[in-house]
Parts: structure tokens; sequence; C-alpha cells
């Protein structure tokens, strides 16, 4: 999240911020000021260089620095307008920040008497003869050979198929799955060239032979992200609990957890065509639309693809996202438990970006910050409540 926010300010210094980094910026701004106040302090500390702040005009060129940045290229009614309502926004966030810095780094943090690092790689691969391989604790290097296929795990975690016989002679009945328990992601280059990125509590089951049939299929629960290697002549076919993908090659993210209660399928290169199972409805996406199957209906949206691809970059990114469905992704992470001792703690509303590689005191403590929520953890489970 500081990695951000200091981005994000630095695009705005730079003059470079885009319009959808604006919105995020002023949201941010409004909705969780006390995250960026020590961003503001480096960038003003950044802007003053070795001077100290003594008086007002100390205060105005370090504004009119800052604002400087933002000059309208249009000079049309509509763009002064947004000039100086994106000033004056800009403003308020600074004096707000800076009027609020010294109480709120004097407060002390709450510490946890319990935490729990972030997930990493952890994955079993399971062969078509039932024998199960940790794919953590395995060493790099070749790992079997089975079907006409060697699997090989690379040195950065990475697992590799590579045929070693003619393709007239692997076996397509045999199928492998790779799960991942929550808490774990892994990569694997598929058969066909394929890549795909599994996050925590997922699971993708695939023939031996993919790539090599008149279609690529897999089977795919929990979520994941394709790079699919093209191949005209053979589809690539993605089927899920509810819907079917097909592909020839193409860039997405599909979201398919049980326990959300809808499908999300977010493509970012390429074409898909999505078949809903229940009445044959499909939809065709193009790059930058999210196709959201909800009790046997699509809505296709123009989204913001980081977001959907933010866990694969290592990071939780909340675009105006419920408490509840945040807490989801947080307890498959890092493996914990979610009890909400208050049920309106579910509602609470988050827009921000969140390194999936802090500790969860460290995730949680930022939420605190907002005054919204506080948590609590005993053993395995974290308790939610309403501040």
């Amino acid at each position: 999240m500081d990695q951000r926010i200091n981005y994000l300010l630095k695009q705005f210094t730079d003059g470079e911020l885009s319009s959808i980094e604006r919105r995020e910026l002023l949201q941010l701004a409004e909705e969780y000021p006390l995250l960026i106040n020590g961003e503001i302090v480096k960038l003003i500390e950044a802007q003053m260089v070795d001077r100290t702040i003594d008086d007002q005009q100390d205060w105005d060129n370090v504004l009119e620095t800052i604002l400087a940045s933002d000059k309208p290229k249009i000079k049309s009614f509509k763009s002064i307008i947004l000039k100086w309502w994106w000033a004056a926004a800009a403003v308020v966030l600074i004096v707000f920040s800076l009027s609020t810095y010294v109480n709120v780094t004097r407060k002390k943090e709450h510490v946890f008497a319990t935490d729990f690092a972030p997930g990493s790689n952890k994955a079993i691969l399971t062969l078509a003869n039932g024998r199960r391989i940790s794919l953590n604790d395995a060493a790099a290097g070749d790992l079997m050979e089975d079907a006409g296929m060697a699997v090989t795990k690379t040195a950065n975690g990475q697992l590799v198929y590579h045929i070693i016989k003619s393709s007239e002679l692997i076996d397509d009945t045999k199928k492998n799955t790779i799960t991942t328990p929550n808490g774990g992601e892994w990569q694997i280059k598929l058969p066909d060239g394929s890549t795909v990125w599994l996050n925590a509590a997922s699971s993708l089951t695939y023939p031996l032979n993919l790539g090599n049939g008149t279609i690529r299929q897999v089977q795919l629960a929990g979520e994941a992200y394709f790079e699919v290697a093209k191949d005209k002549s053979h589809p690539f076919i993605v089927k899920t609990a509810k819907q079917e993908l097909t592909v020839l090659g193409t860039h997405f993210n599909v979201n398919s957890y049980a326990d959300e209660g809808v499908t999300r399928t977010t493509l970012l290169e390429g074409s898909v065509k999505i078949e809903n199972f229940q009445n044959g409805h499909w939809e065709i996406l193009k790059p930058g639309e999210q196709a959201v199957l909800n009790n046997g209906v699509f809505r296709v949206d123009e989204v913001d693809t980081d977001e959907s691809i933010a866990w694969k970059n290592g990071y939780f990114m909340f675009n105006n996202e419920k408490q509840e469905s945040i807490l989801r992704k947080i307890a498959r992470w890092y493996d914990v438990k979610v009890e909400f001792a208050d049920q309106s703690a579910k509602d609470v509303m988050y827009y921000g970006t969140v390194s999936r590689f802090d500790k969860i005191s460290q995730v949680l403590r930022k939420f605190e910050q907002t005054g919204e929520v506080k948590f609590d953890i005993k053993d395995k489970k974290l308790i939610v409540y309403k501040d």
C-alpha cells in the first residue's frame, strides 16, 4: 500500500498522473486519509530538501510546487473546472494530512498476541495413479516421468512438463491435478506450453496429452491466471463449476471460488467466449472487460484489469469492496478463519492496495487505521469488530 501511495504521489508531482490514477488518489484521500500521512510528509520533505518550514510562505511554496504539476492540456471550461476541483482536493488532502500526522504517528499500534506470515509457494501434484508429490518440499530438478511426459521443478518453483516420447505414444486418458492449499500459490507450464498461475485454495486438472488432441481442456476450481499458448487448430477450454471458456491464445483471469457466489472472468488480451452451463447463454469478451456470472445471468463490465490480477503481482487491490469479501481473500492467503463479532462490519467498504508479502498484523493495522473496524486473533481465528 505504501509503495502504491508513493507511486501515485510521485506521478502527481511529475505531472504524469492518469485520470484513473487521479480518481484512485482522490478516493484514497477521502476514504483512508490516515494511511497516506507518512507518504505526504515524505513528499513534502523531498520538495523542501534540507529546508525547514518556518512560516506560511514556506507552506505556500510547497503547495504551489505540488499543485503546479497538474496543468490541463485543453483549456476548455470543463478542464478549467476540473483543474481547480483537483487542486482544491489536493490542498485539502495535504493540509488535513499534515494537521493529523503528529497525532497519528504517536498513537500506539495494536499489538496482536498472535501473528501469521503470508502465503508462499505451496502445492500438491496428484498423478493419474494417485501418487501425491509435495511440490514445495521437492528439490529442484526432474521430479518424475509419466505417460511420455517428464515433469521438472525449476529453481524458481515453476512446474514444467516436457514431451519425451512421440505425441502418438502419450496416454490420452491420464490426467494430473495441481492443488494449492490455503496460504499457497503455484506457477505451472502445461504440456502445450501455456502458463498458469494458481492462487490459494485452488486446483487445476489437465490431461498429459494437452494440445495433441482436437481440443485442450482443463478443469479449474478457485482462481487462476492463464497465458494460453496460441494454437488455432486446438481450442483451449477452461471448465469451472458454472461456466466454460473457449480461447485460442489469450491472457485472462478466472475467479470461481465456491464461497464467492459469483464467477468473474477478466480478459487482458485476445478474445474469450464464455458459456453458462445453466442456460447455454454465451458472451464474447474484449480486452479490459469482465464477465460476472451471478444466479445464472452474465453481466459484462469494463474494469481495471490490474485489480483482477493484483494477487498474481503480489498485492491485494480493493475497489470499493466490502470487508466481508476482502477478508475471504485474507483468510485464504493467511490460512485463518474469520468470525464477525459485529455483523455490521461486513459492509464496511474499502478502496486501496495492500502487499501480500506483509504479515497479517501489518495488513490488519492498515484497516484499523481507518477507524471503522478492529481485529483480534485467537489461535487460527480472526475476529472482526465494528470500531
